[in-house]
């Protein structure tokens, strides 16, 4: 049997060093378990090589148990890590407490620590690639086990550790993955020792730290031990990662090619990140590879939050599927309305949410080479669209909010949300929904400010409802307008200090429309391409 060739992805559009690399990143089994990674030696070896880093770092000590004292149990985790051209790089065996049977107040206290928004991941990109910085990867070797560790927490043996009596288990010293509190220890010895050379924290995004001396300028962007490293200038970049590596023995992983499961490939016209492999996964797990793909990812006037179908035997796949699904926007912003409906059924899902899951899936088989394009030639000016639809949820009345932020001709920041009030008018809907675009605006100026990005102009933000645009230029007060909150009227406020101006467009060029309802198939693709969404990986 023959498939259409619209069926086939081909990579010519990219160089062949890329070529490879998009080839040489497919999936390889990895065991979960430790009575399968032992029998093979690869796995053994790794397994070694963390119980010496773990003894060479002091991480533990080997202790009689105290009385009426349980320690906390243990396992391996096993991945497989790639070079920045695709080829595997080594077998990584990773030692993991069991930090859910930690207990409050014991065993840990605090434990929060920031981590990069995927917004922040996109904007910070797209400002190097617009100011033509150099792109790093860095990767810290065990990271949390840098972390110092206050309270006393006992640990039974790792599997595979042999020692003559049984009583004896691990008094951490220090600190290690699961741990609940691992992850803010880890943050509090990166950024002691990030300022220690000259970095400063940005208050809009504590994962940013920017470095300025002179001419010289670096940028790193932290998802816990992933690390993004900008600069202008290359040999003070080599300076820092000797100093980073003095610190906590790192790896340079060279440009930046892929991070967090997202492919990044820089080209003439600027930086495409797509998730194609982590997309064709989905596919596959689905038993989809062989589907007629979807044109687009769901029906009109859907009715699943009023499905009466039966629930699923197996709630889990679905449960999977969407979390997966909610991943994969990242770099799909035209996937945001449906993962969005999707998600509101997790807790008890039905035939007909998990035939719609299937449908999206099944719109990616169609399109899993797609992705974004941060532009080369990027003005660095924030426009936004926002929109509404006026009491969207059958079950609750509540109007849904859509918006869709660009940085010049890049498309940086989207979101899909069920408003958290009843509004009683779609002028009040449409300005709750300019209200939450305009807060994502604000965030985004003082986030690009960090990154020297100052903008020179008033953001713009295009809104398709005239009444809305109205209670945001006068300050009325009538049955219409009474009832909304006061933190609502901010955007009033940065229209009267020029920071803001709101611009009227019509409801069929509104990009931001595709996050508010399910679109017919023209309208869907018309407005899909104003998304800048591109498919460097071609079909034939």
């Amino acid at each position: 049997m023959r498939y259409p060739l619209q069926n086939y992805v081909t990579c010519v559009k990219f160089s062949p060093s890329h070529q490879k690399f998009l080839v040489a990143i497919m999936k390889v089994d990895e065991p979960r378990f430790y009575h399968d990674a032992v029998k093979k030696s690869e796995w053994c070896t790794a397994m070694n090589e963390e119980i010496e880093a773990l003894d060479k770092n002091a991480t533990w000590e080997i202790v009689d148990l105290p009385p009426k004292t349980k320690p906390i149990n243990c396992k391996w985790v096993y991945r497989v890590k790639y070079n920045s051209d695709g080829t595997i790089q080594r077998y990584k065996a990773r030692l993991v407490i069991r930090g859910d049977h930690q207990v409050e107040g014991i065993d840990f206290t605090e434990t929060f620590a920031p981590v990069a928004k995927m917004t922040s991941v996109r904007c910070f990109l797209s400002v190097a690639i617009a100011k033509g910085w150099e792109l790093h990867q860095l990767d810290v070797n065990n990271a949390f086990l840098h972390g110092d560790l206050d309270e006393e927490v006992y640990m039974k043996l790792p599997p595979g550790y042999i020692v003559s009596n049984d009583n004896k288990v691990c008094k951490l010293k220090k600190s290690l993955y699961g741990l609940r509190q691992a992850p803010r220890q880890w943050c509090a010895k990166l950024s002691s020792k990030l300022s220690e050379y000259g970095f400063v924290k940005s208050y809009a995004d504590y994962s940013l730290f920017t470095y300025r001396q002179g001419e010289v300028f670096m940028a790193l962007l932290v998802y816990v031990d992933d690390i993004v490293l900008a600069s202008n200038n290359s040999t003070a970049c080599q300076q820092f990662k000797k100093y980073l590596d003095t610190c906590f023995n790192i790896k340079d992983l060279g440009s930046l090619k892929y991070f967090l499961g997202i492919e990044v490939a820089r080209g003439p016209q600027g930086l495409f990140l797509c998730q194609r492999k982590y997309a064709l996964e989905i596919i596959d797990e689905c038993g989809l590879l062989g589907a007629k793909p979807a044109v687009f990812p769901m029906e009109q006037n859907h009715k699943l939050a009023l499905a009466q179908g039966k629930d699923l035997t197996d709630p889990t796949s679905y449960r999977r599927l969407v979390g997966r699904l909610i991943y994969l926007t990242i770099t799909r912003p035209d996937l945001t309305y449906a993962v969005h409906i999707l998600s509101q059924f997790m807790q008890s899902p039905k035939e007909e949410h998990m035939e719609a899951a299937l449908r999206v899936v099944r719109h990616i088989k169609g399109t899993a080479g797609q992705g974004i394009l941060l532009r080369r030639d990027s003005s660095l000016q924030l426009i936004g669209y926002c929109d509404s639809d006026w009491a969207a949820c059958p079950l609750t009345r509540k109007s849904l909010t859509g918006y869709f932020i660009m940085l010049g001709g890049s498309p940086i920041s989207w979101k899909t949300k069920k408003q958290s009030t009843v509004s009683r008018s779609s002028a009040e809907a449409e300005y709750r929904s300019m209200a939450a675009a305009a807060s994502e605006l604000t965030w985004l100026k003082a986030f690009l400010a960090a990154l020297g990005a100052f903008l020179e102009k008033p953001m713009r933000l295009f809104c398709d409802n005239q009444a809305a645009l109205h209670i945001a230029h006068n300050p009325v007060f009538h049955e219409r307008t009474k009832h909304i909150e006061l933190d609502c009227h901010f955007v009033r406020e940065k229209l009267e200090n020029g920071m803001l101006e709101l611009h009227k467009i019509s409801t069929t060029h509104q990009p931001a429309d595709m996050f508010t309802k399910a679109l017919g198939r023209d309208q869907f693709q018309f407005l899909k391409s104003k998304l800048d969404i591109l498919n460097l990986h071609a079909p034939t």
